[in-house]
């Protein structure tokens, strides 16, 4: 798995400067968000939207749970017919046992372009309390790129950035970056892959290491970004529902992992077993649905990993802040 070097994991500090066209859908979004949402760039006129919004997912905050320490910071709260919730994918650092990509929510007032608005939520960064401390979130996008225009044509999004989006960096924050914006367009629904432009031009070698783009790529050509077991859903610092799904790719010993829920003390309120479509070698995709007790809303940790066939011990161990409440 490429890792990057801590050298290389300065987070960028880019504040996109957009401004956001709203013009209302028919999607409902549920609760609050998560981060400093920016602004979102003025999408190309158009009467019918380039991107099917992303199906709604519950964020975490609001009166009844309370930002965590260190956790996303919540966002104005906006009715569900004012705002709809995107995902924007950065990297877990020293927080993770098995750092890699990681999908946070961001709450946005209602646009047609939400694939602009995805992209400025990308370009802005992780928000401060994701940067700061244990939590370690990152970006590998270089400060000072720039989202140009996003066109969708027959599942596949073409994205214009800017030329500071191949500069800098080793062959892990190269693959990192491109992995970022391809998980984030790919969110939609009608986007299957995306192909690349720098300041208008088509990319078919991208930066000074020589990484081909001469056709579109998808979530597959970047699984070495994420970590062996890779939740989806919920997202990180999201509400996990009850009972809770959970979503998302791994590629482990015979497909077989295992996942907890995890309380506000960090007591285990249950673990079970699951099983992707492939395994050992093999990237597989997994959709569990895990039931929990608890006796108020708060704070607990989604836990995914793996018993070592070696010797027993946990391995490939990722945790996940999310948002539990009582059943029903």
């Amino acid at each position: 798995m490429n890792r990057q070097s801590a050298a290389s994991r300065r987070p960028a500090s880019l504040l996109a400067a957009f401004v956001i066209t709203s013009i209302v859908l028919s999607l409902a979004a549920c609760g609050s968000g998560t981060g400093d949402l920016g602004t979102v760039a003025p999408p190309v006129s158009t009467t019918a939207p380039s991107i099917d919004p992303p199906s709604p997912e519950p964020t975490a905050g609001g009166t009844s749970s309370p930002t965590p320490a260190g956790s996303p910071a919540a966002s104005p709260t906006g009715s569900a017919s004012e705002t709809t919730t995107i995902r924007a994918y950065f990297f877990l650092g020293s927080f993770s046992h098995d750092g890699g990509l990681v999908p946070v929510l961001r709450e946005i007032p209602r646009t047609q372009a939400v694939g602009a608005a995805a992209m400025a939520a990308l370009l802005a960064g992780p928000s401060e309390p994701e940067l700061a401390g244990r939590l370690a979130m990152y970006t590998t996008i270089p400060e000072g790129t720039r989202f140009l225009g996003l066109t969708i044509e027959d599942g596949v999004a073409t994205v214009d950035l800017s030329r500071e989006f191949e500069s800098g960096g080793g062959s892990a924050s190269v693959l990192g970056r491109l992995a970022q914006v391809v998980y984030t367009l790919t969110q939609f629904p009608t986007v299957d892959a995306v192909t690349f432009r720098l300041d208008g031009e088509p990319v078919t070698v991208f930066s000074g290491e020589g990484v081909i783009l001469d056709h579109p790529v998808g979530r597959a050509d970047y699984t070495d970004q994420l970590p062996a077991i890779w939740v989806d859903r919920p997202a990180w610092g999201a509400a996990g529902g009850n009972p809770m799904r959970v979503t998302g790719s791994s590629n482990v010993f015979e497909a077989n992992f295992r996942i907890a829920i995890l309380d506000g003390d960090d007591d285990v309120l249950v673990e079970v077993g699951a099983m992707a479509t492939c395994g050992t070698g093999c990237w597989g995709t997994f959709d569990v649905t895990v039931p929990y007790s608890v006796d108020a809303a708060q704070w607990g940790t989604l836990r995914v990993f793996d018993y070592s066939a070696r010797d027993g011990t946990p391995e490939n161990v990722t945790d996940y802040p999310v948002w539990l409440t009582p059943e029903g």
